[in-house]
C-alpha cells in the first residue's frame, strides 16, 4: 500500500464541474479506462481530494501507471493504492519512482537526473513509460508527475 502526493491544482480538467468542486468518482474511473491500461479490476474512491485505487493489476508498470493517470488529473492531491499485482511473488506492490516535472525542464534532462551524465538519450525510455497519459515527448508540464521506470 502505498500514498503519493500531486499537485492537486494542476492536471487534466475532467469536466466535473468548477476547480472547488470533488473530482467525481465515475469521471475519474471513465479517465482511467481511456486508457486502456489493463486496470478493469482497479476501483477508484474518493476521499476528499484523495484518490483511493482498490483491486487487481497485471504487473507494476500497469499500476505505476494507473497511479499517474488518476493523480495528474485536476483536484486530485493524493493517490493511496491497495492493489494486488498479480506478477508480483508476494503480490504486493514495489515502491515505485515518480518525478514531479519542473520549470525548464524535459525529458532529456530527467533521463539524465535518474539514469547519469551522458544518459539523455534514455528519454525515450521515460517517454514510452508514461504512454499513452503522454502523447508527445515536448508536451509536459511543471507540476505533473511522471513515472520513471529501472533501465534494464
Amino acid at each position: 500500500m502505498g500514498l503519493f502526493s500531486f499537485a492537486k491544482s494542476i492536471g487534466k480538467k475532467l469536466g466535473f464541474g468548477d476547480d472547488e468542486e470533488e473530482p467525481k468518482v465515475e469521471a475519474i474511473e471513465k479517465e482511467l479506462a481511456s486508457h486502456n491500461l489493463g486496470t478493469d479490476d482497479v476501483k477508484v474512491e474518493i476521499v476528499g481530494n484523495k484518490a483511493v485505487l482498490k483491486g487487481k493489476v497485471a504487473d507494476q508498470a500497469t499500476l505505476e501507471k494507473a497511479i499517474v493517470a488518476v493523480g495528474n488529473t485536476l483536484g486530485i492531491a493524493e493517490v493511496e493504492t491497495a492493489v494486488e499485482v498479480d506478477d508480483a511473488p508476494d503480490k504486493a506492490e514495489k515502491e515505485p519512482v515518480f518525478y514531479t516535472v519542473k520549470k525548464g525542464d524535459n525529458l532529456w534532462k530527467i533521463a539524465e537526473a535518474h539514469y547519469g551524465k551522458g544518459k539523455g538519450a534514455k528519454h525515450d525510455v521515460i517517454f514510452e513509460a508514461n504512454k499513452p497519459m503522454l502523447s508527445h515527448p515536448d508536451k509536459i508540464y511543471p507540476g505533473q508527475v511522471l513515472r520513471i521506470p529501472a533501465l534494464d
